[in-house]
């Protein structure tokens, strides 16, 4: 079919997968919109991005501005949670090109007094779009156009700026092209901004070797929220497999009393849908849910879709799993790990469709006891459109609940998971220790188009993982990574008692626990203080007083000529709340250099003086220039520095 019309849309951005993927924001979050628009010849053209919410049925316009090259910018923000649709449209602006014509005809001492006439037919259809005074104004200046004895007047009513501002007002788009329809999905302000803190409930308990209940973890429930955590996350709480359960370290064989891996779940009490008995009864999760609401937490579920040999899922649903020839079925490998005590969901089972049902039931039902979060065990172990699908269903009804994926993997299997839906995606900031390699992951992070669908959630430490650098490091180092963490991203989470205990006994040559908890009821002393928990406090307190450390995408590197030295600006979206961070990476010697001011960033000019306030010491700095001299010493690794102008 022929196409008329002659403007073209190309390169629009943020999108993902030319559309077919969403982007993502948060509520009240803008979305910064650009596009590529032009048209033959030399005629004046207009832009717009048309958006709206996905239950609205009137769009809104925001009106692009050219800027170069053809190339045109706008922004729209989000108020609602749930799906926004956008799209840019441009055309020939033929009343702006009629007023631009005349203006340099004017301007020449041309007499144009054919070109106004032309302008009275441009003029008519804007009566009926406009207001009153507007509509007498243009009525005026049609009637001045088409007499000779006002021609003076008329002239200077078609170069005017009211006549000019209401042409932008009432475009009349004929022959426009529009864009195909992007779409961003919207959160709430959690999916940004969380602190997590993990421990598993059944170490919870006060009395040596008992198994901890739920009961239990409400008593440690005002510390977690004291420390300024707002997430607490328990691995899995369903009941633990009794077939081929593992023993302490990760053996074979468990022996009596061992209480096995929370991961390999099902057992003659339940499955995915129960509790394991010794953590206590669905109306002490419940109690336990409230009253961690009421002090701010949220607690956040295990959702790991695999079973163990003698999950009731087994026997009811055998074509869910792969039976070999024996009759047996392959357990879970990880080479050079194996699962003996879980086996792995069949994915390509003709009776697929009910369990894709099955595990949204699941999801439904703890939804529904008041879980919003859930922590996703090894989701790139299960098909991408699977993973599309549950979260979005989950979303239509529940759109609160978020999904942290817990994929140590591939970067673009990571990234097909978040584009996929996942509101969060765990991380290499575990293993990444020096400056450069820091540096060049976080503006990985925030630079490039993963912004636009990635939230990273910076985890030093988990269960699984004991990274070389923190096993037998010293409390210096332990400051460092948390600090690194909490201020490089706005989404962070520890496996709180060990870490913040420095517990780092490894196994030789791996970055796995020695006597993991994972295999075993470990025992805390729960109200244990030292530098390092103060220090965590402190600095979650920052966190939620600063929105700048709120969000992970506003973010400078500072040069600062000391590779032990990392020195990096933060803002928030208003230029409110400015930031200056300084850590050092080194454990065990001072270290000082010189930091330079990112001035322009900051709409300073050289030689203009700024304070500094140290948030931890309270200590107040007058800084008159761009280079600045800082020292820190591994007792107190860094600075989080307030920025007063």
């Amino acid at each position: 079919m022929q196409n008329q019309k002659r403007v073209v849309i190309d390169y629009v951005s943020p999108q993902l997968n030319n559309g077919e993927l969403f982007i993502k924001r948060v509520l009240n979050e803008v979305v910064n919109i650009h596009a590529h628009v032009l048209v033959d010849g030399h005629d004046v053209i207009a832009a717009s991005v048309l958006y709206k919410h996905e239950k609205e049925k009137a769009w809104q316009e925001v009106r692009l501005h050219h800027t170069v090259n053809d190339e045109w910018q706008g922004s729209f923000s989000v108020e609602k949670q749930g799906f926004y649709i956008y799209k840019v449209e441009g055309w020939v602006d033929y009343a702006l090109n009629w007023q631009h014509g005349i203006e340099r005809k004017i301007d020449d001492k041309q007499h144009v007094k054919s070109e106004l006439l032309e302008g009275i037919e441009l003029l008519k259809p804007l009566l009926h779009n406009s207001t009153n005074e507007e509509s007498s104004y243009l009525q005026h200046c049609i009637d001045i156009f088409s007499k000779e004895a006002q021609y003076s007047e008329a002239i200077v009513e078609a170069k005017s700026e009211r006549l000019n501002h209401i042409l932008l007002k009432y475009p009349e788009k004929h022959l426009a092209n529009i864009s195909k329809d992007y779409r961003v999905y919207v959160d709430r302000l959690k999916a940004r901004f969380s602190t997590w803190y993990e421990f598993f409930p059944r170490s919870a308990s006060e009395h040596k070797y008992a198994h901890g209940t739920f009961k239990d973890c409400e008593r440690l429930l005002p510390r977690v929220a004291d420390m300024g955590f707002d997430v607490l996350y328990f691995p899995p709480v369903h009941p633990i497999g009794e077939v081929n359960r593992k023993g302490k370290n990760n053996t074979t064989q468990a022996k009596k009393g061992d209480v096995g891996s929370a991961w390999g779940i099902g057992s003659q009490y339940g499955g995915h849908k129960d509790l394991h008995p010794q953590l206590g009864s669905i109306d002490d999760f419940k109690n336990l849910i409230a009253k961690a609401k009421d002090l701010g937490i949220e607690i956040a579920m295990d959702y790991a879709l695999q079973a163990a040999p003698d999950h009731p899922w087994v026997k009811s649903h055998p074509q869910w799993f792969k039976w070999r020839p024996d009759g047996t079925v392959q357990y879970a490998e990880n080479p050079p790990k194996k699962y003996q005590d879980i086996l792995p969901i069949y994915w390509e089972t003709e009776d697929y469709e009910n369990l894709w049902k099955e595990c949204l039931d699941t999801l439904y039902y703890w939804i529904d006891c008041g879980v919003n979060v859930f922590r996703v065990d090894n989701p790139h172990t299960k098909p991408y459109y699977f993973w599309n699908w549950i979260i979005d269903e989950v979303k239509k009804k529940h759109p609160d609940v978020l999904f942290l994926a817990e994929a140590f993997t591939r970067p673009k299997v990571m990234h097909q998971l978040a584009k996929q839906g996942y509101t969060q995606s765990y991380t290499y900031f575990t293993w990444r220790d020096n400056k450069h390699e820091l540096i060049q992951y976080v503006e990985e992070l925030t630079k490039t188009d993963q912004r636009e669908y990635m939230r990273p959630n910076f985890w030093p430490n988990t269960p699984d993982i004991n990274p070389y650098h923190l096993q037998g490091a010293n409390e210096s180092k332990y400051i460092q990574r948390y600090v690194l963490a909490a201020t490089l991203s706005s989404n962070i989470g520890i496996y709180g008692p060990v870490f913040e205990q420095m517990i780092s006994d490894a196994i030789p040559g791996r970055e796995e626990y020695l006597n993991s908890e994972k295999f075993q009821i470990y025992n805390y002393d729960w109200f244990k203080e030292n530098k390092l928990t103060t220090i965590i406090k402190k600095v979650n307190q920052i966190r939620h007083q600063h929105p700048a450390l709120q969000q992970t995408n506003n973010i400078k590197f500072c040069h600062i000529e000391n590779n032990n030295l990392m020195a990096f600006y933060k803002w928030d979206d208003s230029k409110s709340n400015e930031l200056l961070i300084v850590i050092s990476l080194d454990p065990y010697y001072a270290q000082q250099g010189s930091v330079q001011l990112p001035l322009a960033d900051m709409g300073i000019g050289a030689g203009h003086h700024l304070v500094v306030k140290d948030l931890i010491t309270s200590s107040s700095y007058t800084w008159h220039n761009e280079w600045n001299f800082v020292e820190l010493h591994p007792t107190l690794p860094f600075h989080i520095f307030s920025i007063h102008k």
